[in-house]
């Protein structure tokens, strides 16, 4: 029987996150970037079994001597444990020799979120400066802020995802994992009068055809994730802002309002379809502030 090489199993490796682990494309394209290193560095060809844990420290060295983030490091390193994991339940090896990587220390950054005026502003920008589509932008940043949802969720969006008069939706995930994800009144009536403008501008007979994506660009073919960053980027801009938003910003700034208003950290984990309720405790830095807020005001000696 001829060795199982890298370069093979990194590929079956893929396909089957892809197909079994039904990842979504943005989370196989990194498990490619990072095992791309692994193969750069001890070639395609090399026999599977003949891989050491010194090799795999050597490939996490050369991260380092390309000044590597630290985030990059341990992301390979989280990536090359999946995939020897992979080849040991498979059959291909009897341990995993990427178990005993270290991974290294990262600093806990706050995720960058916009205030309440800020994201008011941003929401009101496609119709006060009506740079792009006005009520398709309105509705986007609408819905980006109501939801809490990914970019790649949202452009996914179709109408038959659409629940009980815009009021909620389904979303699937990462991981394939479905979830619901909520409308408030302003994204519900944006949603509207996007929907209204969008079938006069492209006679949509069909506006409720199950089958449309909720978001449309200027040609009416389905909005991409760099198209919803292109528009963030012209509203965020000297035109707009005048600072750069990113759509995950407004994910943060979803999850921050949120749990800053009391709602359960749990709760909030599921509506971000969270996996660790670690991720989701990044965000309750902002109660922490209120916390010291209402001490200062209320202790005697606080003044």
């Amino acid at each position: 029987m001829a060795q199982a090489l890298v370069g093979d199993v990194v590929e079956e490796f893929l396909l089957y996150l892809e197909s079994v682990r039904s990842l979504s494309e943005n989370s196989v394209i990194a498990y490619r970037n990072d095992l791309m290193h692994l193969l750069d560095v001890l070639g395609k060809d090399a026999p599977l079994k003949n891989v050491t844990t010194e090799d795999l420290r050597f490939c996490v060295g050369k991260l380092s001597d390309e000044k590597k983030s630290n985030a990059t490091v341990n992301r390979f390193i989280a990536a090359t444990r999946t995939f020897f994991a992979y080849c040991r339940k498979f059959g291909y090896l009897e341990s995993n020799p990427a178990l005993e990587l270290k991974t290294v220390r990262i600093p806990v950054h706050i995720p960058r979120f916009l205030t309440a005026p800020e994201i008011d502003r941003l929401c009101t920008l496609p119709v006060t400066n009506e740079l792009l589509w006005e009520t398709r932008d309105k509705a986007l940043f609408e819905v980006l802020y109501s939801t809490g949802c990914r970019v790649s969720e949202v452009v996914s969006l179709k109408i038959s995802d659409l629940q009980n008069g815009n009021s909620f939706a389904i979303v699937r995930g990462k991981g394939g994992k479905d979830r619901k994800v909520f409308f408030e009144i302003q994204a519900r009536q944006a949603l509207g009068a996007y929907f209204a403008d969008r079938k006069k501008r492209f006679s949509e007979d069909g506006i409720n055809d199950s089958s449309l994506h909720v978001f449309v660009n200027q040609k009416g073919g389905p909005l991409s994730t760099g198209g919803v960053r292109y528009i963030l980027s012209r509203y965020s801009g000297a035109e707009g802002l005048n600072h750069h938003v990113s759509p995950h910003a407004l994910r943060h700034t979803f999850a921050t309002a949120m749990l800053g208003n009391g709602a359960d950290v749990r709760a909030v984990q599921e509506m971000l379809g969270h996996s660790s309720i670690s991720t989701t405790q990044r965000y309750t830095h902002i109660t922490t502030e209120k916390l010291i807020d209402i001490y200062n005001k209320a202790h005697p000696h606080s003044k």
